[in-house]
């Protein structure tokens, strides 16, 4: 494969002619189609299929006359083979309804180009037999960012900075180095969507970052993880794959 196909969708011209020229920059793209609506969007992917030549990703405004952006993207969602979607507004509230959508990635207008990048690479990292996510050289960024409100203002959180997540009934907190933040995401599905990010479930009640734990201990068959002063029970059912893991990572250091 030698570009994505991908749509971008704006009602606003000016807008909508920027992202495409950015997104045309870029040589993982190869062809970038244009919609001034959600109606449009979905008679443009619908022609796509038949056709034969499937848009791969759909970079979408959110607030839209008609149907707007996360509406869209719910439906996206429903197709047999959704398109990875990419959020690209000026608006910072609907961080949470992009990641439940599983969005890609959430840009916030005016797009930086290496914004632009980072999501392009998302995308291309989640589609088999894409383009090469990174043909740049830079290093990829480790993970995804999660959105977190706090007073009324959303802010994005690397999963790279998490050291571990404690569930708290439908929801789960975020523990950094600098604090904490609760999000309406349930443990089971961060613990599928950061697997790849070195994320290993140890309780009923956590997740951790393999790369931030500091001590292992067994004491009379009970197992414990220390991750900075922070003591973290791990289940029995768990105890011999994180120890094997731990093991495994020390060899690898230890031979590299």
């Amino acid at each position: 494969m030698t570009g994505l196909r991908v749509l971008a969708v704006d009602d606003e011209q000016p807008a909508l002619e920027d992202l495409a020229y950015l997104l045309r920059a870029d040589p993982r793209i190869g062809e970038v189609a244009m919609a001034r609506d959600g109606a449009s969007a979905l008679k443009m992917l619908d022609r796509a299929m038949a056709d034969g030549k499937p848009v791969e990703a759909v970079f979408l405004d959110i607030r839209m006359r008609g149907l707007d952006g996360v509406v869209l993207g719910r439906l996206l969602a429903q197709f047999a083979r959704p398109p990875r979607v990419v959020f690209v507004t000026a608006y910072e509230e609907h961080a949470v309804d992009a990641f439940e959508i599983k969005a890609e990635d959430y840009l916030l207008k005016p797009v930086r180009p290496e914004r632009l990048a980072e999501a392009i690479r998302r995308v291309c990292a989640s589609i088999p037999g894409g383009p090469a996510p990174d043909e740049t050289g830079r290093p990829a960024p480790d993970g995804e960012t999660i959105p977190v409100e706090l007073a009324g203002v959303t802010r994005f959180v690397a999963s790279s900075d998490v050291r571990y997540v404690e569930a708290q009934g439908d929801y789960a907190r975020l523990h950094t180095a600098t604090g904490s933040h609760l999000v309406r995401i349930p443990l089971a599905a961060l613990e599928e969507r950061w697997a790849a990010a070195g994320f290993i479930r140890v309780h009923r009640s956590h997740l951790v970052a393999v790369k931030h734990i500091d001590e292992l201990h067994i004491d009379s068959g009970r197992c414990t993880v220390r991750i900075g002063d922070t003591e973290i029970p791990v289940s029995r059912r768990h105890t011999r794959e994180l120890r094997d893991l731990l093991v495994r990572r020390a060899r690898k250091g230890r031979a590299e």
